[in-house]
């Protein structure tokens, strides 16, 4: 039997039970109704554009002559730009919305500095987060106005857009005349004070200054002087390419060398060598809110994505961030969804928790989730890490309600993929066994609480080497050796080939439960109960109620490679049941408890039938 057959059967085993399984409807939907639509309620494709369809190879070298080097293009080399474009994007709409999708959020599209780095590891800004104009498309990506119908398209289908944005940096333009010398090594404000010139013992400097946490205008006038840590050197050919204007002054930077992600560098010091911006200036605060707003205004997208959060000042969120809502709000985005990126390797969400509460973000890339679905799905530990997790929901400002709206993830562009990160817990894991657990895993992503995010590629069965570049494979035909190699599941296809396949196993399972999502509130915006854990591999049931008629639904998730037969706690009021995926049986055994049998990996939604008295 090939991998393709044996996978389609995978799918239409998961897809078992359902009312109906395939691609979600492409009916149209009325403006109204997409804008009005809770964050929760969002299925999230997230994407390179870069990295998913060419539709003008006019603007892969993003019409900067010469060679790799200075235009940056080069599809062989996973590290350099490899031709994707907003026309190729927008003409892959039916493929993203029949996968169920109703969001699109892709990685940045301003214009980067095309190359930069050392002699010998340079690379490109195909990734986009090596912004020098943050007014305009990157040329390799298109133009404003190919961005403009990107998002006419996608919300003539009622899928919203979300731009994923940078504030914390700029591209690598500012060096140190001291830098070579040092290594970029990290200077700390105790050992050179904004008030002296290059240390304690130098001479005395921004007379007045009362230190970056005053974040007034009139504090910040005082502040004449860069060179404090270092003495900013700014290429004479580069001294303008920063748009806005105010951009290319360095005394709107830190300008302290390179974080070491740990103490006050993680806020201040450069993020690998990125010119590192002064959030604390309201002149800075007032300048990012003008530029993001007017991508607002102009463009009508619905949230933001926002990069390397927690780098930043928390008084800089508390402006920005109602800024933003009130400009949604004025251009009539009720619903304008802002999250931050706070990358922490755990499944205690204690950590990414704080940033909705002193830094007031509504919503956290939820890393936490991610950790403990790869906990227990990849490492085999017991499902009670998946209780832990949700007990921890109080913490967020606005407590499990606001927990409905955080975008979840099991695999990203930084992390890498789902598949590799088994691979990498499984050694030897076999190609049958791969798929079934990233099909079980984008099961939780898709019914437990939150607003799934689906990673470009998953839903072809991609399997990377690694993170960062190697999780950044072509949709496109490939043409770079070190993707080619890949072996996928659930398909016969290589990176080589296109791989668009409506019919793939993890495309058609996605879109099935999508589907579910839509036509079951309790799915995507119900309150969440925890049911039943255990301390080792096997099962882990919730439920979930209908947010406006409190009908109760269980899911259960086998996580162990064995059948399980076992009781899980129910409603008491509940008498019979349906199956909407899996077997649930016709009645409970018992007022309160419901007898499960679920297969390896497998998975059950149960809907209350009927209530009692």
């Amino acid at each position: 039997m090939n991998r393709k057959l044996a996978a389609s059967l995978s799918a239409l085993a998961l897809c078992a039970g359902l009312s109906a399984c395939g691609a979600a409807s492409n009916e149209p939907v009325g403006t109204a109704e997409y804008r009005n639509r809770a964050p929760a309620d969002e299925v999230v494709y997230f994407v390179l554009p870069d990295r998913f369809a060419n539709g003008e190879v006019a603007n892969d070298t993003g019409g900067v002559p010469g060679e790799k080097m200075e235009h940056g293009y080069d599809p062989t080399d996973k590290g350099f730009y490899h031709g994707g474009d907003l026309k190729g994007l927008t003409e892959k709409l039916d493929y993203i919305e029949g996968m169920g999708a109703t969001a699109i959020w892709f990685a940045p599209i301003f214009k980067n500095k095309p190359v930069q780095g050392p002699e010998g590891g340079e690379s490109a800004g195909y990734h986009g987060y090596w912004v020098t104009d943050f007014t305009q498309v990157d040329p390799h990506f298109g133009t404003n106005e190919e961005f403009k119908a990107f998002v006419d398209a996608a919300h003539a289908r009622g899928m919203k857009v979300y731009m994923d944005i940078i504030t914390n940096h700029t591209a690598d333009v500012i060096g140190y005349a001291e830098g070579e010398e040092t290594g970029y090594t990290y200077r700390s404000r105790a050992e050179f004070p904004e008030s002296r010139k290059m240390g304690v013992d130098g001479a005395p400097i921004n007379d007045g200054f009362e230190g970056i946490e005053v974040s007034t205008a009139e504090n910040f006038a005082k502040l004449t002087e860069s060179a404090y840590a270092y003495t900013p050197v700014v290429p004479e050919a580069e001294k303008d390419i920063k748009v806005p204007a105010w951009l290319n002054d360095p005394k709107y930077y830190h300008n302290r060398g390179d974080t070491t992600f740990t103490g006050e560098s993680s806020r201040l010091g450069d993020f690998v060598g990125l010119d590192d911006v002064m959030t604390e200036d309201p002149f800075v605060r007032q300048g990012m809110i003008d530029i993001y707003a007017q991508w607002i205004t102009d463009f009508g997208i619905d949230g933001f994505r926002i990069d390397t959060a927690r780098h930043v000042d928390p008084g800089f969120w508390k402006e920005f961030v109602p800024a933003m809502l009130e400009t949604a709000k004025s251009q009539g985005i009720p619903n304008f969804h802002i999250f931050g990126e706070v990358y922490k390797d755990s499944s205690d969400n204690g950590y990414i928790a704080q940033y909705t509460r002193r830094d007031g973000f509504p919503a956290i890339l939820d890393f936490a989730f991610q950790n403990a679905v790869r906990e227990v799905v990849a490492q085999g530990k017991g499902t009670n890490i998946l209780n832990e997790l949700f007990d921890g929901d109080v913490l967020y400002e606005g407590g499990e309600e606001a927990a409905l709206g955080m975008p979840t993830f099991v695999g990203n562009h930084d992390m890498g993929r789902f598949t590799t990160q088994v691979k990498g817990d499984m050694p030897g894991v076999s190609q049958d066994e791969l798929l079934a657990r990233t099909t079980l895993a984008h099961t939780m992503l898709m019914l437990l609480r939150g607003s799934p995010v689906i990673y470009y590629g998953s839903e072809q069965g991609f399997v990377g080497d690694g993170n960062d570049q190697a999780a950044r494979e072509d949709m496109f035909p490939s043409v770079t050796d070190s993707y080619n190699d890949n072996l996928l599941i659930g398909t016969d296809a290589t990176t080589a080939d296109a791989n668009f396949d409506t019919a793939h196993p993890l495309y058609v399972a996605i879109a099935a439960l999508a589907k579910l999502r839509k036509e079951h509130p309790a799915l995507a915006r119900g309150r969440q109960m925890v049911r039943a854990y255990e301390q080792e591999a096997g099962l882990f049931a919730v439920s979930r109620f209908d947010p406006d008629n409190g009908t109760e639904y269980l899911i259960a998730f086998n996580t162990s490679d064995k059948p399980i037969s076992t009781y899980s706690a129910f409603g008491y009021n509940v008498l019979a049941l349906d199956s909407l995926m899996g077997d649930c049986g016709a009645t409970v055994a018992a007022p309160g408890s419901i007898k499960l049998e679920i297969p390896a990996f497998g998975v059950a939604v149960c809907r209350a039938a009927s209530e009692g008295e």
